[in-house]
């Protein structure tokens, strides 16, 4: 097993499995992100549209929410008691 010439197969081998592992895995990535594109772009756009009445109450709901918390960060860095 100390032979040099197997262990260079060995090395090439295990490069040659790992190449092929990360070729197919960027694959399916790419695949997914192109999944979510088009699920993005059947939705009518999401984000990029702004608030728009259409939009679920959920989202109108969680877009106040965040506005008070960021009010409630900007007294707090003012030093104002709530």
């Amino acid at each position: 097993m100390n032979d040099p010439m197997i262990w260079m197969v060995m090395s090439g081998a295990g490069l040659i499995g790992l190449g092929l592992t990360l070729t197919a895995a960027l694959s399916g990535w790419r695949s997914w992100i192109e999944l979510q594109r088009a699920e993005l772009a059947q939705r009518g756009g999401g984000i990029e549209r702004g608030m728009h009445p259409a939009q679920p109450a959920a989202a109108r709901i969680e877009l106040a929410d965040l506005k008070e918390r960021v009010r409630k960060l900007e007294a707090i860095a003012a030093g104002v008691d709530l």
